[in-house]
């Protein structure tokens, strides 16, 4: 939750300035502030209790919000007239219009991870972060954080293999999993939903997709050694 408002809050603010957009108006002030303070908040609960009640009640908060999010749409969509059931089934002619664009997108990611690629770039930022006389323990969970980027099926394939191989409970394992709720899939949602109206030129939306995800990454590695090193 943490991780993800503020991977949130930076994107906001990139696609701002990048539109020229002014956020700087008391309404929006007012939502940023108390999102904050409900963060803030959050982190000063959690650092006061133990790690299994942490456990315990993060599990409990992030169910609560899901279920109430779906119940949103559906009491919304009663509010506004509109039959939930056909506009989501309808959803599926537009699954199957953006097939082609997916097995592209899908094929060029197996290519990046199975190439050694990954690895690469992994080891090269655990190489330089090294000589600077930081931990590396985060590097671990890297793999996990810069696949979310590109598919989220991916991710989870990396997270199950970060926790077989170092530990469910162990930091990295952890860490690998709050790297993969940090951001979201940009490369994925841009393939699907420019794809879907044929759209060409994504103007500023990769770069600030991008930052929002580093923001993302950075933040669940600062979390992370807030809450679990």
């Amino acid at each position: 939750l943490i991780t993800t408002a503020i991977s949130t809050i930076v994107g906001v603010i990139a696609v701002s300035i990048a539109q020229r957009i002014n956020l700087l108006n008391k309404p929006i002030l007012i939502l940023i502030g108390c999102i904050s303070l409900f963060f803030a908040a959050l982190i000063y609960l959690f650092t006061q209790i133990s790690r299994d009640e942490m456990g315990v009640y993060s599990t409990l908060i992030a169910n609560i919000l899901l279920f109430s999010i779906i119940l949103l749409f559906i009491l919304w969509g009663l509010w506004k007239k509109i039959n939930v059931y056909d506009a989501f089934i309808e959803g599926f002619t537009t699954a199957i219009r953006i097939i082609p664009y997916l097995v592209a997108f899908l094929v060029g990611i197996a290519v990046f991870r199975t190439s050694g690629a990954m690895d690469i770039l992994v080891n090269g930022i655990g190489y330089v972060v090294g000589l600077f006389g930081v931990d590396t323990s985060f590097v671990g969970a890297l793999p996990t954080a810069l696949m979310k980027s590109l598919s989220g099926s991916g991710a989870n394939g990396l997270m199950i293999d970060t926790m077989k191989q170092y530990g469910a409970d162990s930091f990295v394992g952890r860490m690998s999993c709050v790297a993969r709720g940090a951001s979201d899939t940009t490369f994925y949602i841009l393939a699907v939903y420019f794809g879907s109206v044929g759209i060409t030129k994504t103007r500023n939306a990769v770069t600030c997709g991008l930052i929002a995800d580093f923001s993302g990454i950075i933040a669940a590695i600062l979390i992370s050694y807030l809450f679990f090193f």
